[in-house]
C-alpha cells in the first residue's frame, strides 16, 4: 500500500505532505544543510531515509502504549538475577550450519563463556566474512561435546535473553540432537532456562510500522559479528529499551 506524498507549493526546501488514501499523516522534511536526515514533524524524530519517515508516521495508534509495554520488559529483564545473554555466531549463514563461537554474559556484563569451537566442518567464506572466524582459527579449538558441561552449568536456570533467539536456540538444539541424537533429552535440556527474543521489543520501541507487513520493521543489533560484542550490544539494547 504506498503512502501518496505531496509537495507544497509555499516552500522551497524538500518537504512533503504524506496521505495514505486521502487520510493525511503529517509532514517530513529535509534541511537545507543537508544533514541527510528526514524530519517527522509531529513525531519530533529524525531518519536515515524517507521511507523510515513515512513508517514512523504510519505506527498504530496503540505504539506508545506498546512501546511502555517494551519498556517495562526491559526493566524486570535487567533486574532479573538469573538474566543471562547469549550469541551463537556459526560456520555458514544457511538455516542448519554448526556454531563456531558461543558466548554468554550475565546481567552485570561479566563474560561467562566465550568459546571458539570446531563445528567439524568447513567455515564459509561468506560466514568469515562477517565474523573473521577462518578454519585456521578453530583448528584446536574444543568442539561443542567439550564445552557442553560448562554451559549446563551456566544456563541451567538462566533466563536466556538472545538477539533473533529462535535462531540461537536452533543452533544450540541441534548441536544438542547431534550429540544425544535424542529429542527427549534435548527438550529436557534446552527446558532448564527460559529464553526470550529481544528483536521483537526492539522493533516495537524503533516503531518502524511496515505497511505490507502490517508488523514493526527489524532492527539490526549492530557491532562487530563477535559473540562477545553481540552479548555487550545486546545488554546496551535492553538498557536503552529500559529508558
Amino acid at each position: 500500500m504506498p503512502a501518496r506524498l505531496v509537495r507544497p507549493s509555499d516552500t522551497e526546501r524538500p518537504t512533503w505532505a504524506v496521505y495514505e488514501y486521502e487520510h493525511y499523516l503529517g509532514t517530513v522534511h529535509a534541511r537545507p544543510d543537508g544533514d541527510g536526515l528526514w524530519h517527522v514533524q509531529s513525531a519530533a524524530e529524525q531518519c536515515r531515509s524517507l521511507d523510515d519517515a513515512v513508517r514512523v508516521l504510519r505506527r498504530p495508534p496503540s505504539w506508545l502504549r506498546q512501546r511502555q509495554q517494551v519498556a517495562r520488559w526491559a526493566r524486570a529483564v535487567l533486574a532479573d538475577p538469573a538474566l543471562l545473554v547469549i550469541d551463537v555466531q556459526t560456520a555458514g549463514l544457511g538455516a542448519q550450519a554448526w556454531a563456531v563461537q558461543i558466548a554468554a554474559m550475565d546481567g552485570k556484563g561479566r563474560t561467562l563463556v566465550n568459546e571458539l569451537l570446531d563445528p567439524r566442518e568447513p567455515i564459509t567464506a561468506a560466514a568469515s566474512e562477517l565474523h573473521g572466524i577462518t578454519c585456521s582459527h578453530v583448528a584446536r579449538a574444543p568442539r561443542f561435546a567439550d564445552v557442553l558441561p560448562e554451559l549446563t552449568g551456566v544456563l541451567a536456570g538462566r533466563r536466556c535473553v538472545a538477539y533473533n533467539a529462535r535462531f540461537d536456540y536452533g543452533v544450540l538444539a541441534r548441536e544438542l540432537l547431534r550429540q544425544h541424537a535424542d529429542v527427549s533429552s534435548v527438550r529436557a535440556w534446552l527446558g532448564r532456562s527460559r529464553w526470550e527474543d529481544a528483536m521483537g521489543p526492539a522493533a516495537v520501541a524503533k516503531g518502524l510500522w511496515s505497511a505490507d507487513r502490517s508488523q514493526y520493521r527489524r532492527q539490526r543489533l549492530g557491532g562487530r559479528y563477535d559473540a562477545a560484542d553481540k552479548c555487550r550490544a545486546l545488554l546496551g539494547r535492553l538498557h536503552h529499551l529500559a529508558e
